[in-house]
């Protein structure tokens, strides 16, 4: 299987898009815990009323996992799924005839 042509666009398709988002998210995740250990002065700058920079950045962390998590959903749906539904279709029809 690892050979057919199809079986190596999805993987294709898959590194394509989770390398790039996993390096982005690790990045942006970096850069919160750089920046809450040394840049405390810009990250307790209140923004409105108690609200700082700090709090922002760690809820825009969840809002970026859930946001991710939706895009792949996506992404899957769209362009892993089909393609992985036809293989799994051709392995299990390869089984049953043997």
């Amino acid at each position: 299987m690892q050979a057919n042509p199809e079986f190596q666009e999805l993987r294709r398709r898959y590194r394509n898009w989770a390398f790039p988002v996993t390096v982005a998210f690790f990045v942006w995740y970096l850069l919160y815990v750089i920046l809450s250990a040394w840049a405390r002065g810009f990250m307790g700058t209140k923004v409105f009323g108690n609200i700082n920079v700090a709090l922002i950045f760690g809820v825009l962390q969840f809002v970026s996992t859930f946001l991710i998590a939706w895009l792949y959903a996506r992404h899957a749906d769209r362009k892993l799924d089909p393609v992985s539904s036809r293989l799994r279709a051709e392995i299990e029809g390869d089984a049953a005839n043997e």
